[in-house]
């Protein structure tokens, strides 16, 4: 037997309904906006591919013959079915639900999107969020992931990929004022020799910190005290008074606003600056539920890294 979708097309159904409910070719042709003969045509030729007669027509109405009552019941409960679908999907997108999950480096998403969260999800209950913290590139579309957020010294590359930038950072030098009230302040970035500096190995330039002021560049290899992979390891060992650290601004910001940690060397940062972005699958038809997403991060970042 043909499949149902090679017998009838979805206007010809819709037709046939429409002429079944209003008795008459003239009717529908008025309800539906369109020429009766028009309609007859397309009800004849669904009658030739089902091979069976489903209206008797007279020159004033027409009827459902047997075969056509049994059909147009059928087909109602389709069209009715369709005509559902097509309310929930609008209803879907009017009220953002469902699940989106997110790809986050590890110390950005703890520090400006776990506090994010409770008050989104108070707003939004009907959607659900999943996080995966992990410092890797995800591919979206192979791991099923709505969007990821991406912390990079330059906009990332993949022009298939649909790229929101959402707020630049710095790198700076920053220390505690306690250790700098005992050590003394460097005064310029020759004089970082003489005092314990804290390395981040994942550092682009690392071991190297270079640095610009207007047009002047210079570049400094520390001697560290400690070293780490981690940037919340150095940087709680910088409020704790350990030395110098060089780090971006959306980490040392809370510490910075309190007074826990002061800027080093004012003026000097690193030779490039960075973003925050929002990555997305391709497409240009973002669902509510991750643009509304996207929005609270992007709000969040946005109220600024230094104080």
């Amino acid at each position: 037997m043909q499949e149902f979708s090679e017998l009838a097309d979805l206007e010809a159904l819709t037709t046939f309904v429409a002429v079944a409910e209003a008795g008459s070719f003239a009717a529908a042709a008025r309800l539906l906006g369109r020429d009766a003969s028009v309609l007859s045509r397309r009800i004849g030729q669904l009658e030739r591919r089902l091979g069976v007669r489903l209206l008797s027509r007279t020159t004033r109405r027409v009827a459902l013959t047997e075969a056509g009552a049994l059909y147009c019941r059928r087909v109602q409960g389709v069209l009715d079915e369709l005509a559902n679908a097509s309310r929930e999907a609008s209803d879907f997108a009017a009220t953002p639900q469902g699940l989106v999950r997110v790809s986050l480096p590890l110390a950005f998403g703890r520090q400006w999107i776990t506090p994010v969260l409770p008050p989104f999800l108070a707003r939004h209950p009907r959607i659900r969020v999943e996080l995966r913290l992990a410092d890797r590139f995800v591919d979206l579309v192979a791991e099923g992931f709505d969007v990821a957020i991406r912390v990079a010294a330059g906009r990332p590359r993949d022009s298939s990929l649909t790229i929101r930038k959402l707020a630049g950072y710095r790198n700076l030098l920053v220390a505690a004022p306690d250790y700098l009230a005992a050590r003394g302040a460097p005064a310029a970035p020759a004089d970082l020799a003489g005092h314990a500096c804290l390395g981040f190995t994942g550092y682009a330039g690392w071991p190297d910190w270079p640095l610009t002021k207007a047009d002047r560049r210079e570049t400094v290899r520390p001697a560290c005290a400690l070293v780490a992979d981690s940037t919340e390891v150095l940087l709680e060992a910088a409020i704790a008074g350990a030395g110098i650290t060089f780090t971006a601004d959306w980490l040392a910001g809370p510490a910075l606003r309190s007074g826990r940690l002061v800027e080093v060397l004012p003026g000097w940062s690193g030779r490039e600056s960075g973003g925050v972005y929002a990555i997305l699958p391709p497409g240009r038809l973002v669902p509510a539920k991750t643009r509304l997403f996207v929005d609270a991060v992007a709000q969040a970042v946005r109220a600024g890294w230094a104080p």
